[in-house]
């Protein structure tokens, strides 16, 4: 008896829905048919539309997808890394340049890995000076390549196309799960349907057997994946899975969204995501090409909707009467199990978090992976099911702490949004690691170079940001350690060699802001395909 799974029925489509449904279609080959039951009639919900370097190496190389190719039909441009703007000091932020300079209030978190010297991390050595007062260069400026190029808003390739840095990407949601329709279904036979859901058939366990359309037609599954969104239809409605709700660590609830015009030419295209904090919350801006996508995720306990309108347009000089706004409310949190059964939630029906560190992509195409890793027969060992469970749980909970750091250490107390995110409950985990930043030890291991850092594809998956992530960040907001851990005294060789590679860093930053291009014009080249790049 053939007791291997013959057919898999994807709920809904989007981005969450066409990344699952390309993977598992590349993944498993002919010997699984992979059904996309699509509602022509509900709305796609985007809150964010950037991403984190592996997205390329983890997915699309996976699929077999240049990185020039689905960036041209995605309108996509790159992100060198995010800029947090006023999260130490009042005010809603400015919009425009801020270079590093006194009085300014900025600090990027990169995707640059961090160097090491005689097994320490060059942040310990940073922190050491800045200690003893050798040093006032912040730690992003001074320990990493790419703030001075992200300043100057170069590209992070050379004009003959090669990396300079490590990157990620700006696109269009919308136009990713288009594009990976058309591949789906066009290069791994996966069946598309237009039609809405009206009934979920199961049988006496309560095994999904079928989905029933407003048109009649029955769709027959093995093995059922819930990407309907934050409506969860299948996982939380028809599997009644509770939602494990994080409101009591993340306050932002709510976004308004909209896409802003740009003049590309005259003020050149940033190569990073922006996020600027606000009265309530914060403002995203992801730049792509002739315009800007933008929005406020703001906490409706302390804004209301037209409050937060009229914020958000303000900063960016638009008509709140006239501005097309996409007003979007969102659960934080995660389905206390992601698999039920024989039902699979990913992306939005699974969990979210808001977009600060742009994982609302990553936890889709992560999801799939371990899908795929955990893939079941007709018998659906409970040891499958459990170990996808804790990889997504442990995932999600990991990715709460470091959002939640970029919170409750800001130092800012001017609102009440701000003065409430000091007093939230904090995980025992993230005590732990912050317990350990706090003593001088560095939470992420020293790398030495990026081949031993992503040395296979599970720890594309484990280490979705850089070893540096928690230092730039917690630096940043000018929360730093007690003290310098005492090892570094003891490590005379490793204090000169940091020296050197404090150095490098320097003459790293000089040589890329010399020879790379803008980032407007490698974007112009790039979505030309093939008119020369200006340096």
């Amino acid at each position: 008896m053939d007791n291997r799974v013959a057919n898999v029925v994807i709920l809904g489509g989007g981005t969450a829905g066409w990344m699952a449904a390309a993977y598992l279609g590349k993944a498993l080959g002919r010997t699984v048919r992979v059904w996309v039951l699509e509602s022509p009639s509900v709305p796609r919900i985007g809150v964010g539309e950037a991403s984190i370097p592996n997205l390329q190496s983890a997915f699309f190389d996976f699929l077999g997808i240049e990185e020039d190719r689905w960036m041209r039909e995605c309108n996509a441009a790159f992100k060198t890394g995010i800029k947090f703007v006023n999260w130490r000091t009042p005010g809603a932020g400015e919009p425009g340049p801020r270079p590093m300079g006194a009085g300014t209030d900025h600090y990027y978190h990169t995707f640059g890995l961090l160097p090491e010297s005689h097994g320490l991390p060059l942040s310990q050595y940073w922190f050491a000076r800045k200690y003893t007062g050798e040093t006032d260069v912040p730690f992003d400026y001074a320990c990493l390549a790419e703030p001075p190029i992200m300043d100057a808003k170069k590209a992070p390739r050379f004009a003959d196309g090669r990396p300079a840095t490590r990157y990620a990407w700006h696109f269009d949601a919308a136009h990713v799960a288009d594009f990976l329709r058309r591949f789906a279904t066009a290069e791994l036979d996966v069946e598309h349907i237009e039609d809405h859901m009206v009934e979920v058939l199961r049988d006496a366990r309560g095994y999904v057997t079928a989905l029933r359309t407003e048109s009649g037609r029955l769709v027959e599954g093995d093995l059922f994946v819930d990407c309907s969104g934050f409506r969860g239809l299948l996982i939380n409605e028809a599997m009644e899975e509770p939602f494990v709700h994080m409101n009591d660590h993340l306050l932002c609830d709510s976004a308004v969204a909209t896409a802003v015009p740009h003049d590309d030419e005259a003020d050149g295209i940033e190569p990073y995501t922006s996020a600027i904090a606000m009265k309530s919350g914060w403002t995203w801006k992801i730049p792509m090409l002739g315009r800007f996508g933008s929005g406020y995720v703001y906490s409706s306990r302390f804004a209301d909707q037209d409050e937060a309108i009229r914020d958000f347009c303000a900063l960016w000089d638009l008509d709140p009467e006239t501005t097309p706004l996409s007003r979007i409310r969102f659960r934080v949190g995660r389905n206390r199990r992601a698999w039920v059964k024989n039902v699979v939630s990913i992306g939005l029906a699974s969990c979210f978090l808001e977009p600060l560190e742009s994982t609302g992509i990553y936890f889709a195409y992560a999801g799939v992976y371990q899908l795929v890793k955990f893939f079941p027969d007709k018998g659906f060992a409970p040891g499958l099911r459990d170990g996808f469970n804790a990889e997504i749980e442990a995932m999600f909970d990991d990715m709460r702490d470091f959002v939640q750091a970029h919170f409750c250490f800001a130092p800012r107390r001017d609102t009440p949004f701000w003065r409430a995110n000091a007093e939230l409950r904090l995980s025992d985990s993230i005590r732990e690691k912050i317990a350990l930043y706090e003593a001088g030890i560095a939470i992420n291991p020293p790398v030495t170079d990026e081949s031993t850092y992503y040395a296979n594809i599970e720890a594309e998956f484990r280490n979705f940001w850089t070893n540096g992530s928690y230092y730039c960040v917690l630096a940043g907001l000018g929360h730093l350690p007690t003290r310098p851990l005492p090892l570094v005294a003891h490590r005379q060789q490793g204090i000169e060699r940091a020296g050197e590679l404090f150095a490098d860093i320097r003459r790293r930053q000089a040589e890329l802001l010399d020879t790379l291009p803008s980032n407007y014009e490698y974007l112009r080249s790039l979505h030309r395909a093939g008119e020369p790049v200006a340096p």
